[in-house]
């Protein structure tokens, strides 16, 4: 009688994280904007930025965000941060 075969674990390389929804979400507060106050998008960038952030130290190499390339993905989330954060100041000083 023959011994059963061992199957042997196989390592795959492990798939980095593509936050895509974090760049639509910003795309949707960016839209909001502008019937509310720009809080929403520097709270939705943040989050997008900090997860490309993880995600590219993981290996992400290409996004599915219609922007592909990874940085150019943190340049947009950072431009609508520093956009939200410039709308709620210019809405703290009343202007």
């Amino acid at each position: 009688m023959t011994p059963p075969p061992f199957d042997i674990p196989r390592s795959e390389p492990r798939r980095s994280l593509d936050p895509v929804r974090f760049c639509a979400m910003t795309t949707v507060a960016l839209i909001a904007w502008v019937v509310s106050p720009p809080v929403c998008l520097m709270i939705m960038s943040g989050f997008g930025l900090w997860a490309y952030a993880r995600a590219i130290r993981g290996g992400l190499r290409e996004s599915r965000c219609v922007l592909k390339r990874p940085a150019l993905v943190l340049g947009y989330l950072s431009l609508t941060f520093v956009a939200g954060a410039l709308g709620f100041v210019a809405h703290l000083i009343g202007g």
